[in-house]
């Protein structure tokens, strides 16, 4: 998504109301309605959104600097600098910043971009104000101790050596040289290694004191507040602070001066499967008067499934496994960006069909209606965020900061309305040049000699590519001249109470209503998925999955595709290891036709021939796509060395041979037996009574039940405790423990959440011991999977390789630790809160509730069994979770699956 969408998509509301000041604070704005914003005397400003549907609120401080403001031998040193505030303060010691925010069950992060830095929190509303003092303290009060500088730069070098082992990660870096050369936004936000390794504690004081001024940040306030309450707090909080130099507005960098005099073209080989491409042109920043219109360009161009290349490359003539192109746009530049993922004997006819395309394009190829669809799903898109307190403040925020009009969102949709065929038209002539073009390319060290067109193997593979590349682009697409610029919810959910309508035969509906947004969102979830399958058959259910909504009588999948994109909705379909969901999302007003659409996918789907062998092939893409990232690969192996003669131990999604030995008949059987299984579907948002339980009833009388529903059974644990894979050419090292746990239903349920939420976090003892004190790893973190009647609690660290061993030992001697000394209550304390903060963060969109629904009734759980399970634990103690930690964490009984270069 580029920076323009985010700022259309997270920025301001329309209007802005002014409220009495705080005797320091004058008014920005003055509006009738929606937010307030206030600028202190020392000019930060303050902005505060009441929102009462949810007992939270969400905080952040914009400040107007990033990567894109420092020095060349500064290059880095704004992401350290966000480490580094996690890091001990005048106030907190290392690891209690994160601390007394999760303390009270919220939680905090900070985010470097190009052209800013953002610290956010979300907190019960009780609380929100502990965000601010958390803030300065971080910012203003750092310790900058040289020995934590020191430790915490290895960590950033280890965080730069694991983006390097994806192959997204490096071909971007290589793009950003190509398009912005000799600019600040040419090197990567993280820095370089020689960069970073040689900043110190004093070149952070510095860069803080000169970029960090008042009169250059932002904060957003908004939740459950109260708007006079929140501007007197950030006067009394941020109100003292003073500016110790004047700042100017910088201004947008020519696009004459970007990219190349000519095309520029990057092959490289690598350890992977699959061959990456990236394209680009420079284009503007968000403030450019044509950053709407090229907004609606990418969409068109490969924003969704309904998109031009989409259409062409992935589903008719099936050259790529993904596509997409985005606009790009950051303060000063901007970039127009394409990405493909491809197997390697694809790319000579992949090459030549783009180029020619690019070459070629011109308004006439879309209809009328394909651009009022993009027009439609970009304003839905920004709308949406609103259902999202931290959509919302994201929303708010870079609209204010980066634009600080009250009118932002009212001048894009009215741009966006004026987007015709003679402004598609005049935005490709001017920006799709080929002389500005960059390309890069990742290919497999395995690219083999193609006979035909005679091109060499070895090490001749990838410049010869490079060579043909260029040449296509040179002679297939002729300069052109660019044409003359015209410039011409808690607090409501008593009084909103869940019902359930039983269909019979373990069918059942349950509405959940909340009237705050125009949008309804339906999950439905069957049992069955893997659990359906023998062992032959692994990757079926998620075959099944795929082609599910790819046809129906009377439309095929790409008239899905368009009907659904015609009403601004989203229908998914996901098979997992034991059940088979389906969903969709859309403005109310369209429900008739969605909720028909719906019923229609699930009793008459049709399995074309052709969509199942095309999502076969898309299937074995992502399995190779999974095999070049390293997480990727070891959680694909993680359930089948975990377990055995059970379906939890398939490859879900498949092994390639057996994958293609998959037919139709396979797919349509296993439907038969899918459609049968009990089912729960669950509705939330402001819908339509009526129309919601009629296309229950609906489908509860076409799916027909079956005479035995699949159980849920507990899995066999393999019997071998150890597992180590190798990928070649990798930086990092990955450490999985695993501690079998029984079954989310059980007795402690509530307890093993506890005991996940109260060890993990960047205050857990886990992240401050291997992290923070001995800095074996940049990530250490925890997860709990949890089936009905079997789980495991697994701990996590991505380390260097000679420190493999150290943090096996870290996790051995705190685990040790944990059974003979009870953890301390306020950190019992702290992950009671974060139970209940993660809960509301996470469940305040609408779809997020229905398919929490669906999936736990669907397993026999109560729908609000997370809710039930964060009462329960609020009566435990730190005796009970040592009690739990020596029941379930026994190094002996460990699995440790490891990953390594």
């Amino acid at each position: 998504m580029n920076v323009r969408r985010i700022l259309l998509v997270f920025g301001a509301l329309s209007m802005i109301l002014l409220t009495t000041p705080t005797p320091k604070a004058q008014a920005i704005q003055e509006s009738d309605v929606e937010h307030t914003v206030v600028r202190l005397e020392n000019g930060m400003s303050v902005l505060v959104q009441p929102d009462d549907r949810f007992p939270l609120a969400s905080v952040r401080l914009y400040v107007h600097t990033g990567s894109a403001y420092e020095t060349p031998n500064q290059a880095g040193i704004s992401h350290l600098l966000e480490h580094m505030v996690f890091k001990g303060t005048e106030k907190r010691a290392p690891g209690e910043v994160a601390r007394d925010i999760e303390a009270v069950g919220g939680y905090v992060n900070a985010a470097t971009s190009f052209d800013y830095t953002v610290f956010l929190s979300e907190l019960p509303a009780d609380h929100w104000e502990l965000a601010l003092d958390v803030f300065k303290d971080m910012i203003f009060g750092a310790k900058l101790d040289p020995e934590e500088v020191n430790r915490e730069k290895q960590v950033v070098l280890s965080e730069l050596e694991r983006g390097e082992d994806n192959p997204s990660t490096l071909i971007f870096k290589d793009i950003q040289k190509k398009v912005w050369p000799g600019t600040t936004y040419a090197w990567p936000v993280i820095g370089y290694r020689d960069t970073v390794s040689k900043l110190q504690a004093q070149d952070i004081r510095e860069y803080v004191n000169r970029q960090y001024q008042p009169q250059s940040m932002l904060l957003v306030v908004v939740g459950k507040v109260s708007r006079d309450e929140a501007v007197a707090a950030a006067e009394r909080v941020f109100g003292g602070l003073k500016n110790t130099r004047s700042l100017t507005p910088p201004n947008p960098l020519p696009l004459e001066e970007l990219g190349g005099a000519a095309p520029q073209v990057t092959v490289r080989k690598g350890p992977y499967n699959k061959t990456y491409l990236s394209a680009a042109f420079p284009a503007p920043g968000f403030r450019a008067t044509d950053a709407t219109g090229l907004e609606v360009l990418a969409h068109l161009l490969g924003g969704d499934y309904t998109s031009k290349l989409y259409r062409k490359y992935k589903y008719e003539e099936q050259l790529v496994d993904t596509i997409s192109v985005s606009y790009l746009s950051l303060e000063r530049v901007g970039l127009l960006y394409f990405n493909a993922v491809l197997d390697s004997q694809n790319l000579d006819a992949f090459w030549k069909e783009f180029i020619t395309d690019l070459s070629t394009l011109k308004a006439s190829d879309f209809s009328q209606d394909i651009l009022d669809r993009a027009k439609l799903n970009l304003e839905d898109s920004l709308y949406q965020t609103k259902e999202t307190l931290g959509g919302l403040a994201s929303k708010l925020g870079f609209f204010q900061f980066f634009e600080g009009n009250p009118l932002a969102e009212e001048n894009y949709l009215t741009e966006l309305n004026l987007v015709d065929d003679l402004e598609l038209d005049r935005i490709i002539a001017a920006y799709l040049n080929p002389s500005r073009l960059s390309v890069s390319a990742l290919i497999p060290e395995e690219t083999a000699k193609d006979d035909a067109s005679n091109k060499p193997s070895g090490d001749g593979v990838a410049a010869a590519l490079q060579k043909d590349m260029l040449q296509v682009v040179q002679k297939d697409w002729p300069v052109q001249k660019a044409p003359a610029k015209d410039t011409s919810l808690p607090a409501k959910e008593a009084a909103l109470k869940a019902e359930y309508v039983d269909l019979g035969h373990g069918r059942t509906l349950v509405l959940l209503p909340d009237p705050t947004l125009p949008y309804t969102a339906v999950s439905m979830h069957f049992r069955g998925g893997d659990l359906l399958l023998p062992p032959d058959k692994q990757g079926l259910s998620e075959l099944m999955g795929r082609v599910l909504p790819r046809g129906i009588d009377g439309m095929s999948a790409t008239e899905i595709q368009d009907y659904l994109a015609a009403h601004a909705a989203d229908l998914n379909t996901s098979a997992g290891r034991d059940m088979l969901g389906v969903s969709a999302k859309f403005p109310t007003r369209f429900s008739a036709d969605i909720f028909d659409l719906f019923t229609r996918i699930l009793t008459g789907p049709t399995f074309p021939e052709d969509e199942v062998a095309r999502e076969k092939k898309n299937q074995l893409a992502t399995i190779m796509k999974r095999e070049d990232q390293p997480m990727g690969r070891m959680f694909r192996e993680l359930f089948p060395q975990l377990f055995h003669d059970h379906p939890y131990s398939y490859y879900h999604m498949g092994q390639p041979k057996e994958l293609g030995a998959l037919t139709r008949d396979d797919v349509v059987d296993l439907w038969q037996k899918q459609r049968s299984e009990p089912w729960v579907m669950a509705v939330c948002g402001d819908y339509d009574r009526d129309v919601v339980v009629n296309a229950a009833q609906r489908l509860a009388d076409a799916l027909p039940p079956g005479e035995h529903p699949v159980a849920f059974t507990p899995p066999n644990w393999s019997k071998d405790h150890e597992f180590t894979m190798h990928m070649e050419d990798r930086n990092q090292a990955h450490l999985l423990l695993v501690f079998p746990v029984p079954g989310q239903a059980q007795q402690d349920g509530p307890g093993l959440r506890l005991l996940r939420n109260t060890l993990g976090g960047m205050s857990g003892p886990l992240f401050r011991t291997l992290r923070d004190e001995q800095g074996l790893g940049y990530s250490v973190s925890t997860f709990l999977w949890q089936s009905p009647e079997s789980g495991f609690l697994a701990f996590y660290i991505g380390t260097s390789p000679d420190k493999l061993d150290k943090a096996r030992k870290g996790f051995r001697d705190l685990i040790a630790k944990l059974h003979t000394t009870p953890m301390d209550e306020e950190s019992v304390e702290r992950g009671k809160n974060q139970l209940s903060g993660d809960y509301y963060r996470d469940h305040q969109s609408l779809l997020s509730r229905s398919s929490e629904a669906s999936g736990l009734m669907a397993q026999g759980l109560p729908h609000d069994l997370n809710r039930e399970s964060i009462e329960a634990a609020k009566s435990l103690t730190a005796q009970d979770l040592m009690t739990l930690t020596k029941k379930y964490l026994e190094w002996d009984k460990a699995y440790e699956v490891t990953l390594q270069p």
